[in-house]
């Protein structure tokens, strides 16, 4: 399993190529709609700091097969998540 510095980079990158990718398609398309931009930001926002906030306090810590499930489970929600914006900045109109 990555080390949990892994995957706090993981998710900050993640969030950080979701917003940047949202930007970018609004510099690119006049048609956007400002309203839905800045929902996908602070989905993405709260997307990064949900995860860390959940990493930084996991559930089951005297009980090395709970936090190593905890681990992956936080990983499969950071999978999830991040295609689910990264849909949502791919349909901004």
């Amino acid at each position: 399993m990555a080390s949990i510095r892994d995957l706090k980079k993981d998710i900050n990158y993640l969030a950080s190529e979701i917003v940047t990718e949202a930007y970018v398609r609004k510099m690119l398309f006049d048609g956007i709609s400002e309203d839905q931009f800045k929902k996908v930001i602070t989905d993405a926002i709260e997307f990064r700091n949900d995860l860390i906030a959940k990493i930084n306090h996991p559930d089951g810590k005297d009980n090395p097969k709970k936090v190593k499930s905890f681990f992956r489970d936080v990983r499969k929600e950071m999978d999830q998540k991040s295609s689910e914006l990264i849909d949502a900045v791919n349909n901004l109109k």
